[in-house]
């Protein structure tokens, strides 16, 4: 298989230098155990599979097993399958501390979840800095490859498949093994058939307001187990509840989040959506590519961003409000045009939010300058414009 750099590499490289442990948290299958395999095997390392049992074995006494590895990275993979583990990590950390191993002791891989955040932030805190693992980006598959890596998604199996039937054919078994498999390892059992369904509602209208009443009524179920769904999705980071942004600012403003399915190759799956000829055509085309544009612009974000929308009763709107970790606010709209054209409220809600820099994201090919302070540029030039920072 063609191995492809990750730009996360270089941040978990760095935490690993500045802190005893690193925790990698992302969904299955997106490259978790790749990556930490290729930063392990530059330094002297040992890594267990907890869904081993022979490597769960080998932790039935760990503080033995642990102690014998001081000054090694231990690597521990699907660690929330462990969480009694935590507070024996909080020891072992303090211990190596005292005897001079003050950083790079610990990479801990999961698929996340409210367990392992939980766990962790209790027993680690001050001792952990969190990295999220997402699919590529467009920076990792390079520009050239973007249509293909916004229909197939950026899981690595279904992006590298040799063709596009194959990749839907894996998306579609990596559907399936999440629900049947995967999530109910996670909360109370939830019948796959429903939970599919509500991952398919939720396909069907990615990027748009969510509507708890409509869902619920739906899947015929109540409000409140909408949002345990919804929170569980999101948990596993399979889902993007993008919040709106809101401050006094004498207008009203819509205050129901965004959904989307942060993976736009599973919309398509989800959808029954094979080609690049049958998106094009489909109604969600809008949708997927605002969603698509989004996850990969926040996935070159620096470290401590925060991202919301904004839109107003009277027509102003924000595709993205990037808040950056020094301060500056980016007011960031998204278009599938190839003319790079913002509307009127676009400008009006700029200034509401104070934005210090006005981007379109377009698919045109060139950086223009445009009227008003605005820069449109290609999604792989506004990426690199944010790594770099």
């Amino acid at each position: 298989m063609v191995m492809i750099e990750r730009l996360a590499k270089e941040r978990v490289e760095q935490a690993l230098e500045r802190q005893p442990a690193v925790v990698l948290l992302g969904p299955r299958q997106v490259g978790k155990t790749t990556l930490a395999l290729e930063i392990a095997a530059t330094r002297d390392s040992v890594h267990l599979d907890l869904e081993r049992p022979q490597d769960r074995q080998i932790l039935a006494e760990p503080e033995l097993f642990l102690s014998e590895q001081a000054g090694k990275l231990v690597v521990l993979d699907e660690v929330q399958l462990m969480p009694d583990l935590f507070a024996t990590l909080r020891h072992q950390i303090d211990e190596r501390r005292r005897a001079g191993h003050r950083t790079g002791q610990f990479l801990l891989l999961g698929s996340a979840s409210r367990t392992l955040l939980h766990q962790s932030a209790q027993s680690l805190a001050g001792r952990v800095t969190y990295i999220e693992l997402s699919g590529f980006n467009l920076l990792e598959t390079g520009a050239e490859s973007l249509n293909r890596l916004w229909l197939r998604g950026g899981f690595p199996e279904a992006f590298l498949a040799p063709d596009d039937a194959a990749s839907l054919h894996w998306r579609e078994d990596f559907i399936r093994t999440y629900l049947e498999r995967d999530i109910p390892q996670f909360g109370p059992r939830i019948p796959a058939e429903t939970l599919r369904r509500f991952w398919t509602m939720l396909a069907h209208e990615q990027g748009g307001l969510l509507n708890a009443a409509r869902l619920a009524a739906g899947l015929g179920v109540s409000g409140q187990t909408v949002a345990r769904y919804l929170d569980l999705m999101c948990d596993l980071m399979l889902v993007r509840r993008l919040k709106p942004w809101h401050r006094n600012i004498g207008k009203r403003l819509v205050k129901s989040p965004k959904i989307f399915v942060r993976d736009s190759g599973l919309v398509h799956s989800l959808l029954n959506i094979p080609t690049s000829e049958t998106l094009l055509a489909h109604p969600v085309v809008g949708g997927s590519w605002e969603g698509f544009v989004i996850e990969n612009i926040l996935s070159a974000a620096p470290a401590g961003h925060e991202a919301c929308f904004f839109r107003s009763s009277g027509g102003a709107e924000i595709d993205l409000v990037l808040q950056l970790p020094g301060g500056e606010t980016l007011a960031i709209e998204i278009k599938r045009s190839t003319a790079p054209r913002v509307s009127r409220g676009f400008h009006t809600a700029a200034q509401d939010v104070g934005a210090d820099a006005r981007f379109l994201v377009y698919a045109g090919t060139r950086e223009v300058p445009m009227q008003g302070g605005i820069r449109a540029l290609p999604l792989a030039a506004m990426m690199e414009r944010l790594n770099a920072m």
